[in-house]
């Protein structure tokens, strides 16, 4: 259904998902005056990520060793790498599978997979 990001900038957040992926918001909800939530959406699949922003957080947050990721296809992996490249936000690239990852305004990591993984994923 979602994966949940803790974030220390929401607009920065959002700003990147939008730019980086296409991402929209797809709804909001306020916790009161301690969080605002924000589920953002492709518009074709059902998956959405949620983006929490705690108001009082004074300090990014430390990910550690940042293990996890959340994986995107892209229509246009050439396209998609110019733009972030662009940006400024490749983190890693692995040209023997064909796949790189970014890295958002919180250092979460994405990879990036062109329409042909789709093809392996899906059987």
């Amino acid at each position: 259904m979602h994966i949940c990001f803790n974030v220390f900038d929401l607009d920065r957040s959002i700003k990147f998902y939008k730019e980086a992926l296409g991402l929209e918001e797809y709804r909001r909800k306020s916790l009161g005056d301690w969080a605002v939530l924000v589920f953002l959406s492709d518009g074709e699949t059902a998956h959405q990520l949620e983006l929490t922003w705690l108001v009082e957080r004074k300090e990014p947050y430390n990910l550690g060793d940042n293990e996890m990721h959340l994986a995107f296809y892209v229509d246009d992996i050439d396209a998609a790498h110019a733009l972030h490249q662009e940006m400024g936000c490749i983190c890693h690239e692995n040209k023997e599978l064909g796949v790189y990852f970014i890295t958002d305004p919180d250092g979460y990591w994405l990879e990036i997979l062109p329409p042909s993984k789709r093809k392996v994923q899906n059987r």
